[in-house]
């Protein structure tokens, strides 16, 4: 039976299923070949970039679950569920120096971005943003 890697990204409203399994480099995002489901190659670029950093480019097929959220959040959340995919994989060498989790977290990929659409105040038109004070 071959061995599937699971991993959970998150990011903004952004929820992505990310699973991994040996194969030549395909990537499926809600059935659909990620450069139909992505607009951009930079998105696609962003989301492939752990895969890169640890020369697995061709080595896996990974299929993607994704809802909520734009573009660039549901990229995010990928490239954090690919990041938790592949840490599982390498499970046997953690804590060593060339282990995946090791150059992925130098790279800052295993941190979640907690960044988040703050929340509109009462008496304002954003969360921020004051009514236009007028003098008269």
């Amino acid at each position: 039976m071959e061995r599937k890697f699971i991993g959970t990204g998150r990011r903004k409203a952004s929820v992505a299923r990310v699973v991994m399994v040996p194969g030549s480099g395909k990537i499926t995002v809600n059935g659909v070949d990620v450069r139909e489901f992505f607009p951009y190659e930079t998105n696609v670029m962003d989301l492939m970039q752990p895969l890169v950093m640890t020369n697995n480019e061709n080595t896996f097929d990974i299929t993607v679950k994704t809802n909520g959220g734009g573009f660039s959040g549901q990229t995010g959340a990928i490239r954090l569920g690919i990041t938790r995919a592949l840490i599982e994989y390498d499970k046997a060498n953690e804590g060593k120096e060339d282990s995946y989790r090791t150059i992925l977290k130098r790279a800052g990929f295993v941190t979640r971005d907690s960044r988040a659409k703050e929340r509109k105040k009462p008496g304002l038109k954003e969360a921020r943003r004051a009514p236009q004070f007028s003098k008269r």
